[in-house]
C-alpha cells in the first residue's frame, strides 16, 4: 500500500476540487510498465486503494499499481517552480 502524507492529501483535494464538483469522481494514479506515473480524473473500481481527506474520496490507485507502488509515499516537495507532487522511497525520504 502506498502511503500519502497529509499534505499531499490536501493537496490532491485542492486538484480535484478545481477540477469537478461530482463526488463521485476522484483522482486517480494510473500507469503503463515502462511509463511515467500520471492523474487523472475517474470513477473508483474493484480493488482500487482509496485514500479519503475530510470525507472526500481524493486518490484511486488502481488495482495493477498497488503492489508495484508498496512501501513508497506521496509527498509535497518545494520546488523553485512552486510545489509539486513527490514519490519517495524509504531510502529517499
Amino acid at each position: 500500500m502506498i502511503t500519502v502524507t497529509d499534505s499531499a492529501k490536501e493537496y490532491l483535494k485542492n486538484i480535484l476540487l478545481a477540477h469537478t464538483g461530482d463526488p463521485e469522481i476522484s483522482l486517480r494514479l494510473v500507469g503503463q510498465p515502462g511509463e511515467q506515473l500520471s492523474f487523472v480524473l475517474g470513477k473508483e473500481a474493484e480493488g482500487d486503494q482509496v485514500v479519503e481527506h475530510s470525507g472526500i474520496k481524493v486518490l484511486l490507485v488502481e488495482r495493477e499499481l498497488v503492489p508495484l507502488l508498496e512501501g513508497l509515499t506521496i509527498d509535497v516537495q518545494d520546488t523553485p517552480d512552486g510545489p509539486k507532487l513527490a514519490i519517495f522511497g524509504e531510502q529517499q525520504r
